[in-house]
């Protein structure tokens, strides 16, 4: 599908970043990022000539728990004064209609690793604006351990207090710039 190709940026105020973990074995705990600029571009016809980045402030974590957050903030997790933002850099797209992958570079806390992110575009819209938006969300999970994210605590039941695998989510509006 090549009617969403071109150049797009998200719009912060249409889009999570989002992720979840699990919290003592029994529940899930969710939080997302409030500050990130991301942009891409889309060549359907030559996907080697596609790119996108992406920076999330760090600091910018929100689990709707201000001590959580707090903790998670400093250097048990993300060390937000020393690594004061997450990237991702895409090294390649295999994208056919509306869905498929994009593999990228994602550092987190100083240290980098490949993931790849499972895509479904949603869709292509004119907003009443005159903006043209493409709609899309993206999937992964990823082993904070691999990125140096290695506070836990054992329970009295077994298992741990914070699961190693972390799901990340996008929901994503982007504006199309050229």
């Amino acid at each position: 599908m090549s009617d969403f190709n071109g150049t797009y940026a998200l719009d912060p105020a249409h889009t999570t970043i989002s992720f979840v973990a699990r919290h003592a074995m029994v529940t899930k705990v969710r939080g997302k990022f409030e500050e990130f600029e991301s942009s891409f571009t889309f060549n359907a016809e030559d996907p080697s000539a596609s790119s996108a980045t992406a920076t999330i402030q760090a600091a910018s974590i929100n689990t709707g728990n201000a001590d959580r957050d707090g903790h998670v903030k400093g250097d048990d997790f993300f060390a937000v004064d020393k690594f004061p933002t997450l990237t991702f850099t895409a090294t390649s797209f295999d994208i056919d209609g509306d869905e498929g992958t994009v593999t990228g570079d994602l550092t987190i806390k100083g240290v980098t690793k490949s993931v790849k992110l499972d895509v479904e575009i949603d869709g292509v819209a004119e907003d009443p604006f005159g903006n043209t938006r493409l709609g899309f969300e993206a999937k992964t999970k990823i082993n904070r351990l691999d990125f140096g994210i290695d506070f836990n605590a054992p329970l009295k039941t077994g298992g741990v207090l914070v699961s190693e695998e972390i799901k990340i989510e996008i929901e994503a509006s982007a504006i199309k710039q050229a």
